[in-house]
């Protein structure tokens, strides 16, 4: 009995232990998203901005641009997945993994041939223990991501646009990644960031006329001056997403996590009570029964 005991008081110190570093992630994460969510309110404006005016450049003018005409035939696509450097997120990254990979069966299906761009050494990991190949890969800074980041990215990605498919480079870019939509709520997302489709319409002023545009010295020079700053903006909106999206799933599985302890705890407790009371039941029985012996033998 004194061994069962023993266990007992083991397991609540190893639950106590394990509680107190989930509750230490998880003040982390909550000190983390705040920041994070700041800096997607930041960026958000200006990529979508910059996406309205390229956008904008490509419809209303004459000017049949590379980067915003579709290729006749398409024959490869780049899936560009973004996810952490860390785990103990909990479904964050397996849920973008498989985001990708489905989004990779489908440009299959449809003839496409598709090539990775990773992001974050959980994607890394995945695609080396399945031995599957990625054209380039980013490590080191999901967390508070930099500009320079995205800078790489956009130049990798805009590279291989550049050549085609005929050259070893691609004839589409898709992003997957998680979207921040709240503290319980992280949603993937596909976004086909070249060729380009459609003017990006305000949902939250849906009466608003576009007027017609002007361009100087034309439309070819500002869109080859606005391209590279479009992919970078969204590129670097991605990242920002990501790492806010990752900060909340981080802190609701450590929440979690804290809250299983809890649990365990209380649930231990009550078995090492239990397991405390037979013992000392069984104590007084044996002294209750050692003194009857002791008296009958008189």
């Amino acid at each position: 009995m004194g061994a069962q005991l023993r266990v007992y008081k083991q397991k609540i110190a190893s639950a106590q232990t394990t509680k107190k570093i989930t509750k230490a992630m998880e003040l982390i994460a909550a000190s983390r998203i705040q920041k994070a969510m700041a800096r997607v309110r930041a960026s958000s404006p200006f990529a979508t901005a910059v996406t309205r005016a390229v956008s904008a450049v490509a419809t209303y003018s004459d000017v049949d641009h590379p980067l915003t005409v579709e290729r006749e035939n398409i024959r490869r696509s780049a899936v560009v997945i973004f996810t952490s450097d860390r785990g103990l997120a909990g479904a964050f990254n397996s849920q973008i993994l498989r985001e990708g990979l489905e989004l990779a069966e489908l440009l299959r299906q449809q003839g496409k041939e598709p090539v990775f761009y990773l992001v974050g050494r959980k994607a890394v990991g995945y695609f080396q223990f399945r031995r599957m190949a990625a054209v380039a890969e980013w490590t080191g800074d999901t967390d508070t991501p930099h500009f320079h980041t995205a800078e790489e990215i956009a130049a990798s990605l805009l590279d291989g646009y550049t050549r085609g498919s005929e050259d070893g480079g691609v004839d589409e870019i898709h992003l997957v990644y998680n979207r921040f939509v709240s503290m319980m709520t992280q949603s993937p997302e596909q976004v086909r960031l070249l060729p380009l489709e459609v003017v990006e319409a305000d949902d939250s002023a849906p009466s608003q006329v576009y007027p017609l545009y002007e361009f100087e010295p034309d439309a070819e020079v500002v869109l080859d001056a606005l391209l590279p700053v479009y992919i970078q903006s969204r590129v670097f909106n991605a990242l920002l997403q990501s790492s806010a999206a990752k900060h909340a799933a981080t802190q609701k599985a450590m929440k979690s996590a804290s809250d299983n302890a809890d649990k365990l705890i209380t649930d231990y407790t009550r078995l090492r009570n239990n397991a405390r009371q037979a013992e000392i039941t069984q104590q007084i029985a044996e002294i209750v029964g050692g003194a009857d012996a002791l008296g009958s033998g008189k």
